[in-house]
């Protein structure tokens, strides 16, 4: 594999505008094109738009279990950013590679399919898995036809590796999320009669200082994951928005808002805590107007992932890697959902920082890009050596074994 092989590809996908409110299925023609030029088959699972789809490619042995490589192609927008670069195109600047998805997540991409022909080439005797998602970037929500699609495989992956950026260390763990919408209903009137009228935002104020209160709480009583640079669930209102004008009173105001759980924490608890208190809440605006009220819309939600910092794929993944340390991560991945769903053991690691994602003039390092080089080809040859089918058992990568191969 040669890093300008992988710096070429890379220029292509940024080259691809895949914010998330438009279709991926240039960049997935691409490729699909360039799987089958290697030999390798791919499946489009489409959404019902049939505007966007996921892709999915098993290289080596088909239908065993082996390990699957996971990644998004969707970006958030550059919309209101300054840029000093073009973002769908390609900057280098020395070390470092400007782009909108350079980091997140499209250099890992690059270098999964600058990988391609070396597994194709190396006889595996366990497969390696593609999986290749949209709409990650708005709640996880596109992975879910590919994870419905697998569940109805009789082998499904035995183990993932989500390849969101991490300076290529190892994350074995990360919060989940939940995220909704209330829409609160007053009563408009002229502001000089206020009493008369039901004020949606000071309804809405309410709920907000309930969020503060609760979010203050678990900062001083968790529970608590060390492990986290925030060791504790975090709830927060993003969005508030509300009000015609001054001498109105408000009739609509709509609120924002998420809670970032410890695997330890239940974000639907919380959030039947926060429904009680808004059911009292809409019991006295109605006292006032019986057509007032608050109605929940869901926005998205995905689990956190949790896998123990001794387990077997652990020690395995850590075998392949330069820097051999443990972190947990405060950003989610598509992981919990495959944890969760499949009972895949999951971790997460890939070239590039998050501090650099979702930012104007994003990039990524020629240094990352080649350390996650180096972990596919150590990947790679643990997986082709005659013991690698022995790697599997119970479900679980054996760490004991595969170093000798690493």
């Amino acid at each position: 594999m040669s890093s300008s092989s992988v710096v070429d590809l890379l220029a292509e996908l940024v080259a691809f505008d895949t914010t998330s409110h438009r279709s991926n299925l240039p960049l997935i023609n691409f490729i699909e094109t360039w799987l089958a030029r290697h030999g390798v088959t791919s499946r489009r699972i489409l959404d019902d738009s049939g505007e966007k789809a996921n892709l999915y490619a098993t290289i080596g042995l088909e239908g065993h279990a082996g390990v699957m490589l996971s990644g998004h192609t969707d970006t958030v927008p550059v919309t209101g950013q300054a840029w000093r670069v073009e973002p769908f195109q390609l900057s280098t600047e020395g070390e470092r590679l400007y782009g909108r998805g350079t980091a997140d997540m499209k250099g890992f991409l690059a270098a999964v399919l600058a990988a391609v022909p070396d597994m194709v080439e190396a006889d595996l005797k366990v497969p390696i898995h593609l999986a290749f998602s949209h709409d990650e970037e708005v709640g996880c929500l596109g992975v879910r036809s590919l994870i419905a699609d697998l569940a109805s495989y009789p082998q499904r992956p035995v183990a993932c590796v989500v390849g969101e950026p991490t300076s290529m260390r190892l994350a074995t763990a990360h919060k989940g999320k939940l995220a909704v919408r209330l829409h609160l209903r007053g009563k408009a009137c002229h502001s000089g009669m206020a009493p008369e009228g039901v004020n949606a935002i000071h309804a809405a104020a309410r709920l907000v200082t309930w969020v503060e209160n609760k979010a203050q709480e678990k900062a001083r009583h968790g529970p608590f994951d060390e492990r986290f640079a925030i060791a504790w669930t975090t709830l927060q209102v993003g969005i508030i928005q509300g009000g015609a004008a001054l001498n109105i009173v408000p009739q609509d105001c709509r609120l924002d808002l998420e809670i970032r759980n410890v695997p330890e924490d239940d974000p639907e608890q919380l959030l039947d805590e926060l429904m009680k208190q808004a059911a009292a809440l809409e019991d006295e605006m109605r006292s006032t107007h019986p057509e007032a009220g608050i109605r929940l819309e869901r926005l998205s939600d995905y689990p956190g992932l949790s896998m123990a910092d001794d387990d077997a794929l652990v020690d395995f993944i850590l075998t392949l890697l330069d820097d051999r340390s443990r972190e947990r991560i405060g950003y989610g991945t598509e992981g919990g959902l495959f944890q969760q769903e499949l009972g895949i053991p999951t971790l997460v690691c890939g070239p590039g920082s998050m501090a650099q994602g979702h930012q104007p003039d994003e990039f990524i390092t020629r240094d990352q890009l080649g350390r996650c080089e180096a972990f596919l080809h150590r990947l790679i040859s643990a997986l082709a050596a005659p013991e690698a089918h022995h790697h599997l058992s119970d479900g679980a990568l054996l760490s004991e074994e595969a170093s000798s191969s690493g």
